[in-house]
């Protein structure tokens, strides 16, 4: 059975670097991972290479070197001839599609803009790269922050179909409010271009090693919307919009969230509050916020004026 799979050949915060590598992509119809201080994976088990990722990361989270360990047996172990694999680059564009040829294999230095040591691509497999579709942009974030991850069929379907998905990140959730929804996935990518200037440098985005930031934040049991740190006390602060979404799912889900934060991420007995954004208030949601003390609410508005002149 065709699985389907998305990778990031490289870290599009430096784009210069990403079309080199990229570019020895298309070429040479492969694409690469990094972990190149793990050495040959290829061939160890899965808690071999759970107790490398631990040497080698020892400061990390749990959470985040299970994270390495199953991307790294995924894109060796699962991803097989036959499979389509999409490369990303950044969060809003398909780079390409292809067709897996050849599994996982170690081949350090193939890819000369990535031997040195601190940053070495040894993990490739071979990929029969499509024409089409390439460079296809999207408008808002369809995909999570992660190097190697699998969707469904219909995920990427939808990816790859000529209109632009709704973004399959939230297709499972109920919406009250359609044209809430629209409007705060928009204004989530606000908030993060700004994010400085709207927390005062109170708060800052949660950022981990290998590209991984706290946007869309992913978890085993979904996607955090923004995962920020409180500065002054280093606390975690789980932020969820509301995005027309019933109070109650909302509430339980930022609860889901913050409990996986503080048993995977928390170290040293570091705090975990809660942010829920929302245009209008809600008598629902007031209501079960008084009975924790660690999650705020916070209400933004829109205005919109025509002027006669600039």
């Amino acid at each position: 059975m065709t699985r389907y799979w998305v990778i990031a050949p490289f870290e599009s915060k430096n784009p210069e670097m990403f079309d080199k590598v990229w570019q020895f992509d298309l070429v040479n119809n492969v694409i690469s991972i990094g972990w190149g201080q793990l050495g040959d994976v290829s061939k160890m088990s899965h808690e071999t290479l759970f107790e490398a990722v631990a040497t080698v990361y020892p400061d990390k989270p749990k959470a985040t070197k299970s994270l390495y360990t199953n991307m790294l047996w995924s894109f060796h172990h699962e991803i097989n001839p036959g499979d389509v694999v999409i490369a990303r680059k950044g969060r809003k564009i398909l780079a390409a599609v292809g067709e897996v040829m050849k599994g996982g294999f170690y081949a350090p230095g193939k890819n000369s803009y990535l031997a040195s040591p601190d940053n070495s691509h040894p993990n490739f497999l071979e990929v029969k790269w499509l024409d089409q579709p390439r460079n296809k942009i999207f408008p808002n974030i369809v995909f999570p922050m992660h190097t190697v991850y699998e969707i469904t069929e219909s995920q990427y379907l939808s990816l790859v179909e000529e209109s632009a998905p709704e973004s399959f990140i939230t297709s499972n959730e109920m919406i009250e409010n359609q044209n809430e929804f629209v409007l705060e996935k928009y204004l989530e990518e606000f908030i993060v271009s700004n994010f400085n200037a709207i927390f005062k440098g109170k708060l800052k985005i949660y950022e981990e090693a290998e590209g991984i930031d706290g946007q869309q934040y992913s978890t085993d049991i979904g996607l955090i919307d923004i995962l920020a740190i409180e500065q002054a006390s280093n606390s975690f602060v789980v932020i969820e919009l509301k995005k027309g979404r019933p109070s109650d799912q909302v509430v339980g889900q930022i609860l889901r969230y913050m409990g996986w934060v503080k048993q995977n991420l928390c170290i040293d007995g570091q705090q975990i509050k809660g942010l829920v954004i929302c245009r209008d208030p809600d008598p629902k949601l007031s209501y079960a916020l008084t009975m924790v003390n660690n999650i705020d609410v916070r209400y933004y508005s829109v205005s919109f004026m025509l002027r006669s002149a600039p």
